[in-house]
């Protein structure tokens, strides 16, 4: 195997890290803070990727591309607002019940793609690539960095900055981060749990939304788009420890090389099962994940 091979894979990894990241923060505070294991939360990323269509479909061919930036501040608002709704109305009533939420937010998954394949139709379609995200960059022979994978990365950058000045820089992330260490102790200091909850979950279905939304780029969309990443996502999550900025970075590096890397040498299914195999044999070490978050008690 080539220099130039390893290096095309780990790059394309790298891209595919950028998509498990924005979907394995939104899954991490999810959890951490309401205790709800939301299997529904890859339909968000599959929500996103319908903004994108829906306003390639309306501004194609008379912004010269341009409509592409809108669509992943868009695809954050559409899917964070469906995510609020969602919250209010059913996710609230699961929280701190783990078994309940898989089987209620499974149910809630097949309903969201059923819906997408009422709307838009059981087939796939395409996000055609503006312009400026065509081509790429040539380092060596046999070595192209696409500009639609940097595109992604940067996004990805961009959204972990956003999180990291939210969560550590403002009176909003300060309060998540109070609920997510003790709820009651947060109570009790006058924070507004509920508030904190629907803000959270909007945020994390928000992040899925603008994952994608870069996804479409990468190839077709459809109703089942979001269950190609979800298990990785949840492999991301638990591997780099719930609720820590740090340790999803980290899971998602970890999983995002890791996978087409074993794929390239192996097969495709037999490389997702040295993958999953590693998580399991990791994880009876540390338990908690590379980064455990810290807890306080009342006591």
């Amino acid at each position: 195997m080539s220099a130039e091979i390893i290096l095309s894979q780990v790059f394309n990894g790298l891209s595919l890290s950028s998509i498990l990241l924005l979907i394995g923060l939104g899954l991490s505070i999810t959890f951490g803070i309401m205790g709800v294991i939301n299997f529904a939360h890859g339909e968000f990323l599959m929500i996103g990727a319908y903004t994108a269509y829906i306003l390639q479909k309306v501004f194609v061919g008379q912004d010269g591309g341009t409509y592409f930036l809108f669509s992943l501040p868009l695809a954050f608002l559409v899917a964070g607002g469906i995510g609020f709704l969602l919250e209010k109305s059913l996710i609230r009533f699961l929280y701190g019940r783990p078994y309940e939420s898989i089987l209620a937010t499974w149910g809630l998954s097949l309903i969201l793609q059923q819906m997408a394949r009422n709307i838009f139709g059981a087939n796939n379609v395409e996000v055609t690539a503006p312009e400026w995200l065509r081509g790429g960059i040539t380092l060596m022979e046999g070595l192209r960095l696409p500009y639609n994978r940097l595109f992604i990365m940067a996004i990805a950058l961009l959204s972990v900055a956003g999180m990291y000045i939210y969560l550590y820089r403002s009176t909003g992330g300060r309060r998540m981060r109070a609920v997510m260490q003790n709820r009651d102790m947060s109570a009790c200091m006058g924070i507004k749990t509920r508030s904190v909850d629907s803000l959270t979950f909007s945020i994390g279905c928000g992040l899925a939304g603008i994952a994608g939304s870069a996804v479409s780029l990468l190839g077709s969309i459809g109703p089942s788009t979001g269950q190609n990443y979800i298990i990785d996502a949840f492999m991301v999550v638990v591997l780099g420890g719930v609720g820590n900025l740090a340790g999803t970075i980290a899971g998602a590096v970890m999983i995002g090389i890791a996978s087409p890397l074993f794929e390239f040498i192996t097969t495709s299914s037999m490389g997702k099962v040295i993958v999953f195999a590693l998580v399991i044999v990791f994880l009876q070490w540390k338990p908690s994940g590379l980064f455990a978050l810290k807890t306080r008690s009342l006591d």
